[in-house]
């Protein structure tokens, strides 16, 4: 079958040499370990044209049309892409369920894979094709549209080269009827916490963005994040006036606070979390909607463990716990709370975070209303820690 061959090829590699002036013959590279590939990636089905076989030298050669429009000649601003989007059915097989411009329901399909992989200190985007001719003419593989984005961050690693060396350039290769080529294009090494990304600019592989692609390193946590975490160190906010003969009712008896620990902005509820051997450290990002703007943190909120463990909240760092307080600042601040919990048992893996409904008060607008967040992953929170440094504001008048 088709797949399987393709399949088989990413732990068998064909790899494409520098091209010659026109034609090249890929070459068999075995490089690939399971242990550094990033992304398996997936199986994108392709409609082209039906070879045409050269009668003197009995090649075949198909003229690739499945680059985006503005790469193709005489589309008028059409798009030119000819995916055949397919479903598996019950016997195994595949089944069209849509056409495409430019070709023939009867058009033969070529499957191509892609997986991403570290490789001697760079990041290699192997894009993977059985080829449907001897020699394929009008093909693209990268430009200075090829980067990778990091979905957290939006730090840019943009593509480097490519092999073969065609850059931004139309070429042709050759390589023997239905075999598969490995078309690789270089960039830089991501950072170990990188956890999804964005590809763009591999139109021939549907990789255009849209959808973020996770990381998965298998054994990355286990070598670089020990058990515990140093506690976390956030900025202190300057306590403006301590509660007087506090009253939830009295918005006046509330203390305030001001020059809190200021992010980047989050999506609200943003978890972060540090773990120790004596607590277990909770960061929750806070949008800031007025320049003074009351909040509530605990008193009863819980985390509960995939074995149904419960770990009761000590303390909110440097804020109240189960008081209503102000906090002063600039509209459009993003702030964080550090809640504190009692330390989780070392094989806890998910956990729940419920935050019970508040007692209802006076007050414009009021609202302590609870919240649970399941099955949140310990260690992808682990991983947000870098999310809550401090920010400072940036202000331009």
């Amino acid at each position: 079958m088709i797949l399987t061959v393709l399949m088989v090829a990413t732990t068998a590699t064909i790899g494409a040499q520098k091209p010659r002036a026109g034609v090249d013959m890929p070459v068999m590279k075995n490089k690939i370990t399971v242990s550094n590939v990033l992304n398996e990636g997936r199986i994108t089905w392709f409609a082209c044209e039906e070879p045409v076989t050269d009668a003197a030298t009995g090649l075949s050669t198909v003229k690739w049309q499945n680059t985006e429009n503005r790469h193709v000649e005489g589309r008028d601003g059409q798009w030119a892409k000819s995916v055949i989007m397919t479903s598996r059915t019950s016997t195994g097989s595949f089944e069209r369920d849509a056409t495409f411009p430019y070709v023939k329901a009867t058009s033969p399909l070529v499957p191509c894979g892609w997986e991403l992989i570290e490789e001697d200190g760079e990041t290699v985007l192997h894009c993977y094709m059985k080829t449907p001719a001897d020699v394929v003419t009008n093909f693209w593989l990268a430009s200075d549209e090829t980067a990778i984005v990091d979905s957290e961050t939006g730090v840019q690693y943009r593509a480097r080269r490519s092999d073969p060396d065609n850059w931004g350039q139309y070429f042709r290769f050759r390589a023997m009827k239905d075999s598969i080529v490995d078309l690789r294009i270089y960039f830089p090494p991501l950072p170990p916490e990188t956890s999804s990304v964005y590809i763009y600019g591999v139109p021939n592989w549907g990789l255009n963005g849209y959808s973020a692609i996770k990381i998965s390193r298998p054994n990355m946590y286990r070598a670089t994040i020990s058990p515990y975490d140093a506690p976390p160190e956030f900025h202190k906010p300057r306590l403006v006036r301590e509660a007087s003969n506090y009253n939830k009712d009295n918005s006046d008896s509330w203390a305030e606070y001001t020059d809190a620990h200021l992010i980047r902005p989050l999506k609200h509820n943003t978890m972060a979390l540090w773990r120790t051997a004596d607590a277990t450290y909770i960061a929750v990002a806070r949008e800031q909607n007025w320049t003074r703007e009351y909040f509530g943190e605990g008193p009863n909120d819980l985390l509960i463990d995939n074995n149904g463990k419960q770990y009761r909240l000590k303390e909110v760092q440097d804020y109240p716990n189960g008081s209503l307080f102000w906090v002063s600042g600039n509209t459009g601040d993003w702030i964080a709370f550090v809640k504190v919990y009692e330390p989780l048992d070392p094989n806890v893996r998910t956990i729940n975070y419920i935050v019970p409904e508040g007692e209802p008060f006076k007050a414009w607008g009021a609202n302590w209303s609870g919240t649970v967040e399941s099955n949140l992953d310990v260690e992808q929170l682990r991983r947000n820690q870098r999310l809550f440094e401090y920010h400072p504001r940036v202000v331009v008048e």
